[in-house]
């Protein structure tokens, strides 16, 4: 196809551009031609057109406004899409032919700078794997916050898991890695974010490392920590290169390698963060009904970053969560907590913008956003003044100084400047004296011609004179040929008329070179003036950023405060011991929610002797999730170092907090409802230790009843008896069969959750009590469900049958039979038998404690009711 010469502009930089959606700027719109164009039409709902490309041929086009690409820059970005953005780099005014354009950045998930395309409350990492010598090294940095974090992981379960906390929205993997079906599966399976397979020489460390030093400005990354962390490094140069090529060559905001260790941290698997809804629900994936929205009061972005980071990374240092439960106390009952909330709700997210400063994105606006947000912190420093916890004070001297900066862009900054930057407005007057007299040509034009032709006149005595303009001879002074004997000798003779002549002196041809460029020059000299105020903000880098940390360090804690004075919660005691204590522990997300009933709290003893594995009985919608959810919710809380929902506790550190809870498939990957269970089981008896917290909700439901029960009893015997695992355990389930353990098993205890049978209805207590339970209530449950009548009746007559131990089809009543069966236990129990002397015995044995000689003595008399062998 011959094409037209703007069309063979497109197709080079089309080919010289990484695969994207190119958007092409002609005049006021960004443009997209041929597959671009029919993929963006779909996506933005915009009308599909066609443009001459050459000789009559028509290529598919559509278009979207300059002014508003930003909108539909993420609409693209968010179905999946990088963006490429062509801008004209000349002046078409001044353009000799075709105007000159290049892709001036290259928009992706995770280089995104754009409010559009970024949630407050989250980061936006760009991540790079790299495996290397059995080792994975991962590197994360969030462009919009300047955050560069490094780790190596040992185990792709452990690389999974801190993947699926990060949430990367885009990732560099070398293609061997990429390639790998399986592993892409299972990275598919804890992030949605896009994959980009990379050429192995990105991920190359002696390249790397020279990346790295020249971004820091360093001989060494082993001021970093990062000695030794050969494959964390290399990833980390494939990030630092990949901005670069996608046009991000200012990362003036980069100012950390931040290395850090999983081992200091609590680990929460992806199925944990799921069943314990912590962040997100599991609904819909919002964050209605989750941890984070009861905790969650921070006033400023930074601060909810903050505070997701330590929701999804509890500590497990004491001393740590000691220094940050200091905070929140102090904060609890001191009044300057409130004073600070005002004035945090003021502050504005001096991080991201920092960000798009230093990455050339920002516009005025955001200038003055960072110098009102500066401007605060005399104040919140002088509010913090009362407090003296470590983390307090140590919040309040990161705030520091504010090196002039408000000031500075107070003086330089118009409040009312628009949103762009080259078409002027943006500058003060008064604050550049040769852009003020450029303003002033170009605002008093006229008044000024008239002035000099006043005074033209009167010098010349030339009362006809005038001064006019024409686009091809500029201005000038017209005299008719009858003054022509008057005229001054510094008048230069321009243009002969018929009745007159055409004159410009120096005076007015210098004015003209100002008043006609006056406009145009007056937006380039504010801009120019505006770098130079930017250049001096990015030079204060560091400082904004130590603000920032001492702000959201600030914030978080007085979310936790805020969020306990509110909800009445009391400081628990955490320590190393084993044990976990809680009196009147409450659900901190549904207590709030109840609206017509009130929360029921309950107590909870665990450790890895006596206490070590709690069989929770009990009906349908009693509360046993609840209460199991509540134990290691109120765990993982502590270990933020938040107060929580309970008249007393005491926190013996956990590790790791491991649930299995509820059904769900990955029919995706071929799994099913009891695969994706036992998989998760597996993974918990795999990655226990004495030091975690587990929680179990319905082993075995996924497949037959003898199978469920045998693989639930042999799990809990497993974490009774494994000397590496005896992990506190609570371990809710529907097979009364179960309780049994607590005969053989030192450290088992069964509880359940009491109800009251009153009139064939039943009322749930909600309150856990010591001892098993032989009853589900399943009907009652089914008919509170609003199952027909007839099937609830004839439930009835079935289960009373199989109760009997009818359990042939040919054997089971008619539906109209069976109306007065015999009330019994209401759950099918596997290890029933008949009447028998000595199983009465066994059962009373399990209501009993006794010495050895009286077990002897017992066993004698078993063997004698028998009457079997020895």
């Amino acid at each position: 196809m011959t094409l037209t010469p703007m069309m063979q502009q497109y197709r080079r930089i089309k080919r010289e551009t990484p695969p994207s959606i190119l958007m092409f700027r002609l005049g006021d719109f960004y443009e997209m031609f041929f597959d671009d164009a029919l993929t963006a039409s779909r996506i933005l709902g915009i009308t599909l057109t066609a443009r001459e490309g050459g000789k009559g041929n028509k290529v598919p086009m559509c278009g979207v406004p300059y002014h508003a690409a930003q909108e539909y820059i993420a609409r693209l970005i968010r179905a999946g899409h990088k963006v490429a953005v062509c801008d004209q780099v000349e002046d078409p005014s001044l353009a000799k032919g075709l105007v000159k354009r290049e892709v001036t950045r290259i928009v992706t998930p995770g280089t995104a700078l754009d409010e559009g395309l970024l949630r407050e409350g989250s980061n936006n990492y760009l991540a790079a794997i790299h495996r290397a010598g059995g080792l994975f090294g991962l590197c994360c940095l969030d462009l919009s916050t300047g955050e560069f974090l490094v780790t190596e992981l040992d185990r792709e379960a452990d690389l999974l898991n801190e993947i699926g906390r990060l949430s990367p929205s885009e990732f560099l993997l070398p293609k061997e890695l990429a390639e790998d079906r399986d592993f892409m599966r299972r990275l598919r399976g804890v992030s949605g974010g896009l994959v980009n397979p990379c050429d192995d020489w990105l991920f190359e460390h002696e390249s790397a490392v020279r990346r790295l030093r020249e971004l820091l400005r360093t001989q060494s990354l082993d001021g970093f920590g990062c000695a030794g962390l050969v494959p964390a490094i290399s990833a980390a140069g494939a990030v630092v290169q990949y901005l670069k090529d996608t046009g991000h060559a200012s990362l003036a905001h980069v100012t950390r390698l931040a290395p850090y260790s999983t081992d200091r941290r609590m680990v929460l698997d992806l199925a944990t963060q799921r069943n314990l809804e912590l962040v997100r629900n599991l609904r819909n994936g919002g964050r209605e009904g989750t941890l984070i929205s009861v905790l969650d009061r921070t006033s400023t972005a930074m601060g909810a970053r903050l505070l997701r980071g330590w929701i999804l990374q509890p500590l497990v240092d004491t001393e740590e969560i000691g220094a940050r439960m200091d905070g929140v106390e102090e904060l609890v009952g001191n009044a300057a907590s409130e004073t600070l909330g005002r004035l945090l709700s003021d502050f504005k997210d001096t991080e991201r913008l920092i960000g798009r400063i230093d990455c050339g994105h920002a516009n005025a606006r955001d200038l003055l956003a960072l110098a009102q947000s500066l401007g605060l912190v005399p104040a919140l420093a002088e509010a913090l003044a009362p407090l003296h916890s470590r983390l307090v004070a140590e919040a309040r001297g990161l705030l520091g100084d504010t090196g002039g900066l408000p000031e500075l862009i107070g003086k330089a900054i118009d409040p009312s400047a628009p949103l762009t930057v080259r078409e002027g407005g943006i500058i003060r007057e008064g604050y550049d004296a040769e852009l003020d007299e450029v303003r002033a040509v170009s605002r008093g034009g006229k008044e000024w011609i008239a002035a000099l032709q006043k005074h033209e006149a009167e010098r010349t005595g030339i009362r006809s004179l005038k001064i006019g303009y024409n686009r091809v001879f500029g201005y000038y002074i017209e005299v008719t040929k009858t003054n022509l004997g008057t005229v001054p000798a510094d008048y230069i003779r321009k243009q002969t008329l018929v009745n007159a002549e055409r004159f410009v002196t120096p005076e007015l041809k210098e004015y003209e070179e100002k008043v006609l460029n006056a406009e145009g020059k007056a937006a380039a000299m504010e801009y120019a003036i505006f770098q130079k105020v930017r250049e001096r903000v990015v030079g204060e880098t560091e400082r904004v950023q130590r603000i920032g940390r001492g702000i959201a360090l600030l914030d978080a804690l007085n979310s936790l405060a805020s969020a306990a004075r509110r909800n009445g919660y009391t400081r628990p005691v955490v320590n190393d011991a084993d044990v976990i204590e809680i009196v009147d522990g409450r659900h901190p997300v549904l207590e709030l929610a109840l609206a017509d009933e009130r929360f029921v709290p309950n107590d909870t003893l665990l450790n890895t002797e006596t206490d070590q594995l709690l069989i929770i009985t009990g009906p349908n919608m009693a509360g046993k999730s609840t209460y199991i959810r509540q134990v290691a919710l109120l765990t993982l809380m502590a270990q933020v170092g938040s107060f929580i929902p309970a008249a007393r506790a005491t926190i013996g550190v956990a590790d790791r907090i491991f649930t299995r809870v509820g059904a769900s498939d990955e029919l995706s990957r071929g799994q099913s409802t009891f695969m994706v269970e036992m998989n998760e089981t597996a993974n918990i008896l795999n990655n226990a230790t004495e030091k975690s917290l587990i929680v179990l909700d319905e082993i075995g439901r996924g497949t037959s009843t003898f199978d469920g029960i045998s693989i639930a009893w042999a799990v809990a015997e497993y974490l009774h008896n494994t000397s590496l695992v005896r992990a506190r355990t609570l371990f809710a389930t529907h097979y009364h069969e179960l309780t049994e353990l607590e005969m053989n098993l030192p450290g088992v205890k069964n509880y359940n959750v009491a109800v009251k049978e009153w009139n064939d209805e039943i009322i749930f207590l909600r309150k856990i009590v010591p001892g098993g339970t032989d009853k589900s209530y399943g009907i009652h449950v089914a008919r509170l469900a609003g199952l027909p009548r007839k099937v609830i009746e004839r439930a009835k007559d079935i289960l009373n049958a199989l109760e009997e131990g009818c359990i042939r089809e040919d054997r089971l009543p008619k539906p109209e039979e069976g109306r007065g069966a015999p009330e019994g236990p209401r759950q099918l129990s596997l290890f029933e038998t008949r009447p028998n002397p000595v199983v009465d015995e066994l059962r009373q044995l399990h209501l009993e404690r006794i010495t050895p000689i009286e077990a002897l003595n017992i066993l004698k008399r078993l063997k004698e009711k028998s009457n079997g062998p020895d």
